[in-house]
C-alpha cells in the first residue's frame, strides 16, 4: 500500500448501517488517519417487519461520522458475492463487517465472517450494541446533511 494514499475501507452492513457502534468505528478510523470509505448494503431480503437500511438513508450518517465523502457499492442478495464483486472492481485495503447479534443464526453469521476473512484483507467485525438510529431519524438527518448527495 502506498503510504501517501488514504486507507480504503469497505464497510459491509445491512440492518446495522446506522448503529452507533458502526458510526463510532468509522469516526474513530477517520480521526486516526486519512481514510476513504465505501458502504455496501447487501439486499438480503424484503420479507421483514422493518425495512432494511438503504444507501439513501445510511450514507448521510456515515458521511457525518467519516467527516467527508463516503462512496457506495452496489450489493445483491448474496452478501459474500457482493463483497467479492466489490473487491474485484474496487481497490480496498480492509473490510469492516457490521452484523446483528440477534435474529441472525450464529453459524450463518460466523460462516460469512470466516469466508470474508479468507479473502486476504484485514477484517474488523462489529456486533452492534447500544443506541441505534431509525430509518425515520436517518431521513431527517439526511435533509439536515444536505440530501442524498450531501455530507
Amino acid at each position: 500500500m502506498d503510504a501517501d494514499r488514504p486507507t480504503r475501507i469497505l464497510v459491509v452492513a445491512n440492518r446495522t448501517a446506522g448503529t452507533a457502534r458502526l458510526l463510532d468505528e468509522v469516526n474513530r478510523r477517520a480521526l486516526a488517519g486519512p481514510c476513504e470509505f465505501a458502504l455496501l448494503i447487501p439486499d438480503v431480503g424484503r420479507d421483514r417487519k422493518h425495512p432494511d437500511w438503504t444507501l439513501a438513508s445510511a450514507l448521510p450518517l456515515m458521511r457525518r461520522a467519516a467527516g467527508g465523502r463516503v462512496g457506495s457499492v452496489a450489493g445483491g442478495a448474496d452478501p459474500l458475492a457482493s463483497i467479492h464483486n466489490a473487491l474485484t472492481y474496487g481497490d480496498f485495503d480492509e473490510i469492516i463487517v457490521s452484523t446483528r447479534p440477534v435474529r441472525f443464526p450464529r453459524l450463518r453469521r460466523r460462516d460469512l465472517v470466516d469466508q470474508v476473512q479468507r479473502l486476504g484483507l484485514p477484517v474488523t467485525v462489529l456486533l452492534p450494541h447500544g443506541a441505534t438510529v431509525s430509518n425515520k431519524q436517518a431521513l431527517a438527518m439526511m435533509f439536515d446533511a444536505g440530501g442524498p448527495g450531501g455530507y
